[in-house]
């Protein structure tokens, strides 16, 4: 494994490096990876951002965002970036399979890999780790990484502070998860002071909904919400047709799970989704409630402990029913 000194003294010299993410990259993702690629640029590295799949527009405006390649749209080009890389950069995620058709060629290259993440129970595929589960976000590690195993606080740009701030303000639900400590309070202090528009940034985020998007909230609130008060329990349901519908693009159910445990007395929220490959499972909790062994335990997924997700390729009505018939087995921990 590297060390902080050794990671220093290779970055000194200019280097080949690819950053990349977890499939269908979120806030804190791109964020994480955007701001890492500003930062290494200003370094006079090479860098390239190959990001396995597309990412919700509402993202579109973050700054780098020009320069990042989607794997999918270029495999060919990627694949070649990737083996001729000296480092790989991975964030946001811990094991391979979190990058689907890039796997293999992260795997078999012989780039020094740097991880930084928040999830639990990391692969081992890396070669020097900055890594804590309880961290409230990936852009927290990365500020850490920059400013203090780096010493580089003087290179946070407003660019860089703006991809941070992202990445900090949508993994926290807008700073109100059980994870936004007082230190967490202090970054975002630090990012907009160093140039980061916090008032800017919920708007593009949280106030670009498209018409289409809007209406589909309407229609789940509506006619997809499920309630089930014993098990202290919220559901949404969406089908293959209702995403068809109203012309779901990716992003577009991103919060939706929230509305359900946002309900007086829910401990518990699942979204589950059919979409073209698979039916897609998210979880989010308040307190102690485990979502990530739900997800771990019966749907091939994991993550958080409020917050997981899990997949299954059977269909959306088994899926559905084989999650109410859990709720029994979890009944004392839900009620309680």
């Amino acid at each position: 494994m590297f060390t902080p000194e050794t990671l220093r003294e290779e970055l000194a010299k200019p280097k080949q490096i690819v950053v990349t993410t977890h499939h269908k990259p979120d806030g804190d993702a791109l964020g994480s990876s955007l701001a890492v690629y500003h930062w290494l640029k200003a370094k006079g590295h090479a860098v390239h951002v190959i990001v396995p799949s597309d990412f919700p527009a509402f993202l579109n405006w973050m700054p780098g965002r020009q320069d990042v390649t989607i794997y999918a749209e270029k495999k060919t080009d990627s694949d070649r970036r990737i083996a001729e890389a000296d480092f790989i950069c991975c964030l946001d995620f811990n094991g391979l399979p979190r990058i689907h058709a890039m796997a293999d060629s992260v795997k078999n290259t012989a780039a020094v890999k740097i991880m930084i993440d928040h999830h639990l129970d990391p692969e081992g595929f890396d070669d020097y780790r900055h890594w804590d589960s309880s961290a409230a976000a990936t852009a927290q590690l990365v500020y850490d990484f920059i400013v203090n195993v780096m010493g580089d606080h003087q290179a946070i740009t407003p660019d860089i502070a703006t991809c941070l701030y992202t990445g900090l303000m949508t993994d926290t639900g807008s700073f109100r998860f059980q994870t936004t400590t007082p230190s967490v309070h202090l970054i975002a202090a630090d990012l907009i002071t160093r140039g980061a528009k916090n008032w800017e940034i919920h708007e593009h985020v949280y106030n670009s909904y498209t018409e289409n998007r809007l209406k589909f909230l309407g229609f789940c609130l509506v006619n997809r919400l499920e309630v089930l008060h014993e098990y202290r329990t919220a559901l949404f349901s969406v089908s293959r047709q209702d995403l068809s519908r109203f012309r779901i693009t990716t992003g577009d159910t991103e919060g939706l799970v929230n509305y359900a445990l946002s309900i007086s007395g829910m401990k518990l929220a699942a979204l589950i989704v059919d979409r073209t490959d698979q039916v897609k499972l998210s979880l989010r909790s308040i307190g102690d409630f485990p979502c990530n062994e739900v997800c771990r335990d019966h749907f091939n997924g994991g993550g958080h402990r409020n917050a997981a997700g899990g997949n299954s390729n059977e269909p959306l009505a088994d899926v559905v029913q084989k999650f109410k018939a859990l709720l029994p087995e979890y009944k004392t921990r839900l009620t309680q």
